[in-house]
Parts: C-alpha cells; structure tokens; sequence
C-alpha cells in the first residue's frame, strides 16, 4: 500500500514537511497553536545539557554499572519527576481526551510482533529471550493492539480508544551516530502510549485528534515544540501517513523527538484480523489501527530539565506537574 496523498516522497529526514508549532517558535514553523511558554530563568547560552552527568536526579555512571550503556538509573527527586509525569499523561488522557487505561505484559510472542509490524524487519532490533520465543516489548504499541487480535467487533464497540505506560525495550542496531549521549538515546525508556481501533474511512480524522491529545502534554507542560508531516521515507513500511512531534531542548540547541503519530489504515488489522461488523449492511470490515506517543518519558524530562533551569541552578516544575509532586515547586 502506498503512502496517503500529501506526502513527499523517498526524500530524506531533513526534507519532512514542517506542520504547526507551539506559539514561541523559533525557526520553520508556523505559529499556529499556543503553548504556555518558556519557563527560562537563565540565559539560555548557559543552560546545562541534561546528559545525566552531575545531576543529582539521575545517575548515568549506576545505570552504566549495572546494565551497561544506554541505561538510565533516576534517583530522588528525579524519580519522583518521573513517575509524576506518566501520572499526569495518563489522567490527562483517560479523564479528557477519553482513553481506558490498560497495564499489559511487557513480554509478548511473535506473533504480537508480527501484527504490529515488528517482525520481521526490525528483529535486530529488538530484545529477545530465545529459550521463551518471547520479546520484550520496543513499545506499548505491540501488546495493546494486539488485545483484539482474531475478534470480530461490532460497529457499536468502535471507536476504541486505549492508553498505556510501559517501559520499552530496544536494542537500536545500527542506530548510533546521533543522539547517542545520556538521556537523549537509552536501551530502556518509559513511554505512554495512545492506540486507537476505529472504523474504516475514519482513520484520517481520528490521526488529528491523536495528534492534538499528544500536543495538549506539550501545552500543558509548557514547552515549545514543533510538529513534522513525514516524507515516505522516513515513515515505518506499516505506516500510511505519520507526524513526529519535537520538543525543544535549549541546551542541545535542538528538537528531540517526543511522539510519533501514525495511522496504519488496515495494514495491521489485516496482519492481526482485527474486523468488525457494520450494523446495516452486515459486511465484515477491517478497522483501521492508529497510535502515538503521549508521550516518550525521557525526552520529556530532558526539555523539563533544559527549559525550567534556574539562575541557580536548580530546576522550576511545570505548575501542571506540581501537585503530582506533592507541592514541590523547585528540585536540585
């Protein structure tokens, strides 16, 4: 199946479409939707770049001795900002954007890989307990739309609209050269999920408004970011049209990205046969799968750290964020 009309084709990373940005955008963006701004107490030439290096929240060098590279261990405070963050992205899209919260197994067969469209072109990728023939899941993605793998839905039970957090599990081969350092690319990283079940011809509409819950974390947090419309090559082989959502990091003097939107049109319902039933005519369909970021933790915690840095030195928490902290305003 092609890509869907509106893309540019086979051109390169750097060539994507730029789509709408936060209201404090810096460059190639349209200044589109709002953001409640930068939370910059300190030029920022001098912010520190949250590597994990010499922060008390986080310690690169113990996750390195424990696991190896590409493992982060978050300590203190920094793991209290990180189970606050996924506590707010899951409220916010159970309790507005009206997601059921699933909590599934982090290990699941190939043939869930093979649905989602892991297997078997990433395989390399991928962490894998041979003697189980089971994976450790790359991202929610994999167990949560696999839930209705082989059913047949009725037309009443659509549109389902599921999130997660997860830790996620990549091993990346070939993938280093880039954003390599610290925080900015891990083995483990946790993430929330967005997974959709939708009817067919409604996969479009349903890829906006996945797209808008997944900016409302951004928002609400008050960071700046910008939204790319992805050439075909840049997309997954599964994926029929697909945004990235990237949030700027000062201290990098860079978008890292933070979510990638997809809608999958019936590509994996078909790999899965995942169908419904249409309650006039009675003719089976395949829905249409979607899913995004809402969003992926450690970047996340990068711009927090980056964007809300101090004069001294230490850091402001998001006002969304400060009751999930107990009251604490300030860490460091």
């Amino acid at each position: 199946r092609p890509p869907a009309g509106g893309h540019h084709q086979g051109l390169p990373s750097d060539a994507s479409g730029v789509g709408r940005a936060s209201r404090r955008c810096l460059h190639r963006c349209h200044l589109v939707a709002s953001g409640s701004g930068f939370g910059y107490g300190v030029d920022v030439r001098t912010v520190r770049r949250s590597h994990g290096t010499g922060l008390p929240h986080n310690t690169r060098e113990k996750g390195l001795r424990l696991s190896g590279s590409g493992f982060i261990l978050y300590k203190g405070m920094g793991a209290r900002l990180e189970r606050a963050l996924i506590n707010f992205m899951i409220d916010l899209h159970v309790r507005e954007h009206g997601y059921t919260e699933i909590f599934p197994p982090f290990l699941v067969n190939a043939a869930s890989m093979f649905g989602t469209g892991q297997l078997p072109k990433m395989e390399a990728d991928m962490y894998k307990l041979p003697e189980d023939d089971l994976y450790l899941i790359p991202t929610a993605e994999v167990p949560v739309t696999n839930i209705r793998r082989g059913e047949i839905l009725d037309e009443d039970d659509l549109p389902v609209y599921n999130v997660a957090y997860t830790p996620c599990f990549r091993r990346e081969a070939g993938s280093y050269g880039k954003d390599t350092r610290g925080m900015i690319r891990v083995h483990q990283f946790d993430k929330v999920e967005l997974v959709k079940l939708v009817k067919d011809g409604t996969a479009y509409d349903e890829l906006e408004k996945l797209l808008e819950n997944a900016e409302k974390v951004l928002q609400l947090l008050g960071l700046h970011y910008r939204i790319l419309k992805l050439c075909s090559g840049d997309m997954s082989f599964a994926a029929a049209k697909c945004y990235d959502i990237e949030v700027w990091a000062p201290g990098q003097q860079a978008y890292l990205e933070v979510s990638s939107c997809s809608t999958f049109e019936d590509f994996q319902a078909r790999r899965m046969s995942i169908r419904y039933k249409e309650k006039q005519t009675k003719k089976t369909k395949f829905v249409s799968t979607l899913n995004g970021s809402g969003l992926a933790l450690a970047r996340t915690v990068v711009a927090i750290l980056e964007n809300y840095q101090q004069a001294d030195g230490r850091v402001r928490i998001p006002d969304v964020l400060v009751p999930y902290m107990g009251g604490i305003e300030r860490i460091g």
